[in-house]
């Protein structure tokens, strides 16, 4: 008996083109917002650990004449208001990538 409703209930599901093309469409759209969210979760928490360095320089010893700082695979050392300065573009630039995202 089961065997029979589980075959009737197949025959009875009839998918047009427009209910698959409205489908597929609501899975790709699905799939994004997926993709941003974890897009956005990984911008905030570089923005993060950007403001964490500034607060990090900020209590730095003056005494410390080079600081450095990552650009791409590369660490070139700057000096501490330099970096600092670098550091506040970032996090405009990281704020500006985040509210474009949101």
């Amino acid at each position: 008996m089961a065997a029979t409703m589980k075959k009737a209930a197949a025959e009875d599901v009839n998918v047009t083109f427009e209910d698959q093309q409205k489908i597929n469409k609501f899975a790709r759209n699905t799939s994004r917002i997926t993709e941003l969210k974890e897009e956005i979760e990984v911008k905030k928490k570089q923005l993060q650990n950007l403001e964490d360095a500034c607060d990090d320089i900020m209590l730095a010893d003056d005494d410390c004449l080079m600081i450095p700082y990552q650009i791409g695979d590369v660490f070139i050392s700057h000096s501490q208001e330099e970096t600092q300065e670098m550091l506040e573009e970032a996090k405009v630039c990281g704020s500006l990538s985040l509210g474009d995202k949101v």
